[in-house]
């Protein structure tokens, strides 16, 4: 049987966005993509995480180095930005939750569907409209990333993909 998922976020209430991706497996492989630095930040961001209940989350993102060009990054975007959070929830290789402090708080699931790994990511407590857009497009522009890196394949330039997945979120929620 094969899945067909829509690569757009859903609001599955005002303040919660749930996106979700099948990916190459096995799901041991994913999980690494997830939870390893120097995996994830290939296509998210670097950084460490203590993968226990009160552990420390780090993540530093670089979206300048994800592809090569990077695309037009927009106004007001830095070159970096730090996120220091905590876990939540660590259930290798099935359930990552961490928080996102003044963004909400994200939970990452994986389960095996055939060959395949379904990754459905929640990011809940999304605090205003305006970071529900930003990270609408950062998550989808992110995944698609990780498809394609995870897949072996050469991605689009994050910002530009990043630029029209933000147009499309904008209208998405204007409806």
């Amino acid at each position: 049987m094969t899945t067909t998922l829509d690569a757009y976020g859903t609001l599955t209430e005002p303040t919660t966005l749930k996106l979700e991706r099948l990916l190459p497996g096995p799901i041991e492989r994913v999980w690494a993509w997830l939870t390893e630095s120097d995996l994830r930040r290939r296509w998210l961001a670097a950084g460490e995480m203590d993968l226990v209940p009160g552990g420390a989350v780090e993540l530093v993102w670089r979206n300048d180095e994800l592809t090569d060009p990077p695309g037009h990054r927009p106004d007001g975007m830095g070159t970096e930005h730090r996120m220091a959070g905590e876990v939540l929830v660590a259930e290798p290789p099935r359930r990552l939750s961490y928080t996102w402090p003044g963004v909400g708080e994200i939970t990452m699931e994986l389960a095996p569907e055939g060959e395949e790994v379904l990754l459905t990511l929640t990011h809940r407590r999304i605090p205003d409209a305006g970071t529900r857009l930003g990270v609408s497009a950062g998550w989808h522009a992110h995944l698609d990333l990780l498809a394609a890196r995870i897949r072996g394949l050469e991605p689009e330039p994050h910002w530009d993909h990043f630029n029209a997945l933000r147009q499309d979120y904008a209208a998405r929620y204007a409806e």
